[in-house]
């Protein structure tokens, strides 16, 4: 699994699933109806970090909340790359590399569950947490020791900013 190591000079971008990778993967519902997750802060410190040093950071999910768009963007991800709704996720990682001038091989894709496996294939770093479903640990090139929203998405900024002294 070492060699998701030598990926890692490449990657000039981020994109992230949401639910089971910048979660838990545990939704509550108010009684308002209103959908509610619990996102970790060294995730989102990771994620600041790699946007003050310069990377476009996409959230690519299925879910629709507007609560996903305002965490994202107090973090500083542009609105406009934040999909929400996406039930087949290449086309939208696809638009995202058109946007900034990237390659696919440019971009690390972490996801856990089975509509992330397509972009995974599709991006140049296929990644995911160590409690993703058997499909996507299948494919992952590297798999984080930390479970989803406890630290995954840390870990794989972490290593690409380090080993590009960044960090």
């Amino acid at each position: 699994m070492n060699h998701y190591k030598k990926k890692l000079p490449a990657i000039k971008a981020f994109a992230f699933d949401v639910d089971g990778v910048l979660t838990d993967g545990s939704v509550q519902v108010s009684d308002r109806g209103d959908l509610l997750r619990t996102y970790n802060a060294k995730d989102g410190l990771a994620i600041r970090m790699a946007i003050d040093a310069g990377y476009p950071i996409a959230i690519i999910s299925g879910g629709a909340s507007e609560t996903i768009c305002r965490r994202f963007t107090m973090l500083g991800i542009r609105e406009e790359d934040i999909y929400l709704r996406s039930r087949i996720k290449t086309p939208d990682l696809l638009d995202f590399c058109r946007k900034y001038d990237l390659q696919p091989a440019e971009v690390a894709f972490i996801g856990d569950d089975l509509p992330d496996v397509a972009p995974m294939r599709c991006a140049g770093l296929s990644c995911c947490p160590s409690d993703a479903v058997p499909e996507v640990l299948a494919v992952a090139e590297y798999i984080s020791p930390c479970r989803g929203g406890a630290g995954c998405v840390r870990d794989i900024i972490e290593q690409v900013l380090k080993i590009q002294q960044r960090w």
